[in-house]
């Protein structure tokens, strides 16, 4: 307690000195809550405004799929290179060491799977986000899908409702079907969709005419899904093409963890992702990394 005697009258008042309002980073999420803005904090670099999330997700549709049979052998050992971490809650719980530090991006629905018709989804309970302390909420929205799409909008709705509650993000991913196509229009729609309906942040993917309009037209920051496994070069020019027409960041699983490097792979997104390298110069610091464990131009890594 403070005593009433002895203390130094207060007379650093600033007058004449506006107090100093910070804006916030992240476009879009100007208006939002505390803890919105300090998980975002936790997600993207305050410096670059990007982000680079490394996810592993797939087994929730998929099963044990290439590269994630041993997410302990195999993930586990990337997760410090990465920004973020998407997962579901079994893995959370089961592998992934809460020593880690790294902001979660909670699958937070769970759902039919490849054996079946995708989409059909259901939420999990608020009170296991908070649980787990995530610094997103990721829900699944299945814009163009006939027999889904409304039950699916609502429980982005919902996730938004929760986020806005508690103050957790929500994160929009856009689920495409096999009769829909990655086009500009659609995509577009799609992520638009979801920031309309409150999505904070939404994931979809990079298409190779007019994503411009697709980030143009999304009031809130886009990160792009990584996909299948492409060529090493290939999937780094996937990421530098969206950064450099407005993504904010890449949300990439196959892409690393099926890499004959991850670590180098890795590495080398976020050299595109933060500090704006070349498709040569990612590359480059890949085959390095691949080649001697080291990479000078990632911070000596």
């Amino acid at each position: 307690m403070a005593d009433n005697e002895g203390n130094i009258a207060a007379k650093d008042y600033g007058f004449g000195i506006p107090q100093k309002q910070e804006g916030f980073f992240l476009k879009g999420n100007e208006n939002a809550s505390y803890g919105i803005k300090s998980r975002l904090s936790q997600v993207f670099n305050q410096k670059s405004g990007h982000t680079v999330m490394l996810a592993f997700d797939h087994g929730f549709i998929m099963g044990p799929t290439s590269g994630l049979e041993r997410i302990d052998l195999t993930i586990n050992p990337l997760i410090q290179y990465s920004d973020c971490i998407m997962c579901t809650r079994g893995i959370l719980r089961s592998i992934v060491p809460p020593t880690c530090n790294k902001p979660i991006s909670y699958r937070f629905d769970s759902g039919t799977t490849i054996l079946t018709s995708l989409n059909d989804e259901t939420l999990h309970d608020v009170e296991e986000a908070i649980r787990l302390n995530v610094s997103l909420m990721a829900v699944m929205v299945a814009i163009g899908d006939p027999d889904h799409e409304g039950s699916t909008i609502r429980n982005l709705t919902k996730t938004v409702d929760y986020g806005m509650r508690y103050g957790i993000p929500t994160l929009g991913v856009t689920a495409v079907g096999k009769n829909l196509t990655r086009d500009a229009r659609y995509l577009g729609l799609a992520t638009r969709v979801c920031a309309e309906n409150g999505a904070n942040v939404i994931k979809t993917y990079y298409c190779d005419e007019g994503f411009e309009r697709v980030t143009n037209g999304c009031p809130v920051p886009i990160v792009i899904a990584g996909g299948k496994k492409l060529p090493e070069r290939g999937a780094l020019a996937l990421a530098k093409n969206a950064i450099d027409q407005g993504a904010a960041g890449v949300d990439m699983g196959r892409n690393i963890f099926q890499s004959d490097s991850p670590v180098g792979m890795l590495l080398a997104v976020r050299e595109i992702v933060h500090n704006g390298a070349t498709v040569d110069q990612a590359f480059d610091c890949y085959e390095t990394y691949k080649n001697s464990g080291s990479c000078p131009c990632c911070c000596g890594k």
